[in-house]
Formats: structure tokens, C-alpha cells, sequence
């Protein structure tokens, strides 16, 4: 079997508002139409490990986008731009809904488009891919969280104004499939917080399907970190190409 063809660079697209900031796009170079996903970058930033994600997935036929959400944050390394994000309070949920709204609206214009478009996240982004799945039922297609912290929130003071609902208290707008990964080891979400959602997806009868991974904690899938577990990552890895294998393509 021979590996499928890939181009990726850097461009712009239009998030929020219109502002106008830089994404990784990669995608097949295959004829064919192919289906979209927005990578939604961690807490560390859009750094060398999400784009190495982003050409994963191009390489598996997904044309993806992964829009750079601290770019507002004026130039700098993805750690300098993290630390001014977080020093705010982090970024506003309407800010990223915008730019999720913005990167997957670019996806569907391309001439290769098939016209469906998933979201996977990782970290703070598994909780942007649940946020942007449940205020865009029209738009997402299949959503992938990768342990994403705070979607199940218990103290009240994590909520704030740029942040007003935890996102669990959104699903009933869900309207896609959920993949959720998740290193029992973790402890943000821990073990409680993923039980908690699972319920409240069955309660409201969604389509879901959940996988733990024992020996695994945070960031599991990445190698440039010492949390990286490189059979529960390969098997991770697996379960999404499969799910939206089955769900956009």
C-alpha cells in the first residue's frame, strides 16, 4: 500500500468577528473529494506537535485545518502566547465557536471538499471540539474529544465571562456523534468526570462511544512529552481515523 500524497502550509483565514488569523492547513493531494476536520490546538498552543497532527490526518484523507485561536495575542513563541492567553482568563467560548464557525466554513469551500466536517480537540481543545459541537449541530458533523479538561466543571468559580456554561450543560444541543479518549490516570478530567458526561450523554440520548486507556494519563498522544504511551496513543489514534471513517467520509 502506498503512502497517499499531502501538501500543508500556513494561511489565513477569517475567525470571530472576521478577524483575520493564521491556520495549518494540510490535506490530501489525491483526486477525489474529501471530507474536513478542524484541529483545535491544546493548552501549549499551536506548536510543532499539532502540526504534526494535522498532516496525521491529512495523510489518513482528511483535508484539516487547525486555526491558531491565541493569534490575537500579537507575535511570539506558542508558549509566550499561551501564557498571555491564560493571564486573561483564558480565551472566550463565543471567540472560539467563531473561529471553529470560521475554519470549518473555509474547509467546505475548498474545491476537494465533500461538504462534512469533523472537530477534534485535545486538552482545552477537547473542550473547544464539545463547546463547537454543541452550538454548531448545523455545521459538525462527528466531534473526537481528547481528554478535555473542564467540560464537567465542579467548582463554580470556574465558570466566568468568558466562560459562562460548562459544556456538559450544553449537550443537549449536540447533534453529531461523540468519540471520547481518555487516560484513566488523568485528573482533569479524572474518572468521575468521564463517567458524569457519559451519563449525561446517555440521558439525552446521543450517539457516543468512549474509550479508557489504563497506564495513560494527560496528553497521552504526544511523543514530544513524557506522558506520551505509545500503545494506548496507536490504538487512539486508530479509533478516530475510525470514526470518522465511518462518520464524513
Amino acid at each position: 500500500m502506498s503512502y497517499r500524497g499531502t501538501i500543508a502550509e500556513t494561511l489565513k483565514f477569517k475567525g470571530h468577528n472576521g478577524d483575520e488569523g493564521e491556520a495549518y492547513y494540510a490535506r490530501p493531494t489525491d483526486a477525489g473529494r474529501h471530507p474536513g476536520v478542524v484541529l483545535i490546538h491544546h493548552m501549549p498552543g499551536w506548536d510543532e506537535w499539532i502540526t504534526e497532527a494535522t498532516r496525521k490526518l491529512a495523510l489518513h484523507g482528511f483535508a484539516t485545518i487547525a486555526p491558531h485561536l491565541y493569534f490575537r495575542e500579537g507575535p511570539g513563541s506558542p508558549d509566550d502566547l499561551a501564557a498571555r492567553a491564560r493571564d486573561k482568563g483564558g480565551v472566550a467560548d463565543a471567540q472560539v465557536v467563531g473561529d471553529v464557525t470560521g475554519a470549518a466554513a473555509f474547509l467546505r469551500t475548498r474545491p476537494q471538499s465533500n461538504g462534512k466536517v469533523g472537530v477534534i480537540g485535545f486538552c482545552s481543545g477537547g473542550r473547544h471540539a464539545y463547546l463547537a459541537a454543541c452550538k454548531l449541530p448545523a455545521e459538525i458533523n462527528a466531534c473526537v474529544d481528547c481528554w478535555g479538561g473542564n467540560v464537567v466543571v465542579d467548582d463554580p468559580k470556574l465558570l466566568t465571562a468568558l466562560r459562562p456554561v460548562a459544556p456538559i450543560d450544553m449537550t443537549g444541543e449536540l447533534a453529531c456523534p461523540v468519540l471520547g479518549l481518555f487516560g484513566n490516570d488523568d485528573q482533569n478530567p479524572n474518572r468521575d468526570h468521564v463517567d458524569r458526561l457519559e451519563q449525561r450523554l446517555k440521558k439525552d440520548g446521543k450517539t457516543f462511544e468512549f474509550h479508557r486507556y489504563d497506564g495513560a494519563g494527560h496528553a497521552f498522544f504526544n511523543a514530544a512529552r513524557v506522558a506520551y504511551r505509545p500503545e494506548q496513543a496507536a490504538d487512539g489514534w486508530a479509533k478516530v481515523m475510525a470514526f470518522f471513517d465511518k462518520h464524513l467520509k
